[in-house]
């Protein structure tokens, strides 16, 4: 099983790239956004490969970072969302992205993704919304700890990220910023505090 190649870039293609390791060029396919931050022709890459291994084929996958193939796998664990479509999604959004759109059930990243509809959209989103919230927002407080309890931080997250839509940002956007804000200000992450300092965060 093929888990990394290093070697160089022999041709770029519409799907993916040729990599020339020892004189052996491996197809690999990747995602848009990772095809255009290969090196020109000629030039060294190195890429964490999923490989997949079908009955009629052997396919390899290419990311230029963890967090892309991390990301690559737990799309393909949704019903519905193949190779294909986990690349064209990683092609228009960051794992960073993914990852606060997914916390904040926010499809609009998504929907910008070829073979991507609402109700698979949707989908993603119920499915990997436990998986990425404490990506997102930072581990909570044990039980027990100075800091405030966890249903109670979620509600005044909640609270602060729908004040910030009613006054005209987008889910994701609104949620990145007082999830930054939640993780500095910790036990004292009301809803008066978070939404102020949020709206700093928002603000060039």
């Amino acid at each position: 099983m093929i888990a990394k190649l290093t070697g160089t870039v022999d041709g770029v293609l519409t799907d993916g790239a040729i990599v020339d390791v020892g004189g052996v060029g491996y197809r690999v396919f990747a995602s848009r956004r990772t095809l255009d931050r290969l090196p020109a022709t000629g030039g060294r890459v190195a890429l964490h490969v999923e490989t997949h291994v079908r009955e009629d084929h052997i396919h390899l996958y290419g990311f230029l970072e963890p967090a892309e193939h991390d990301w690559f796998r737990l799309l393909t664990t949704v019903q519905g969302v193949g190779a294909r479509v986990a690349l064209a999604i990683l092609g228009v959004a960051a794992p960073e992205q993914l990852t606060l759109a997914v916390a904040a059930q926010d499809r609009t990243v998504l929907l910008r993704a070829d073979g991507v509809g609402p109700k698979l959209a949707g989908r993603i989103l119920a499915e990997l919304r436990d998986r990425v919230d404490a990506i997102a927002l930072g581990p909570r407080a044990p039980a027990g700890s100075d800091c405030t309890p966890g249903a109670a931080a979620d509600a005044a997250t909640a609270d602060a990220v729908s004040a910030l839509v009613n006054l005209g940002y987008g889910r994701a956007e609104a949620f990145g910023a007082v999830a930054a804000v939640a993780r500095r200000l910790g036990a004292e992450s009301t809803v008066e505090r978070l939404i102020p300092a949020a709206l700093k965060e928002l603000t060039p």
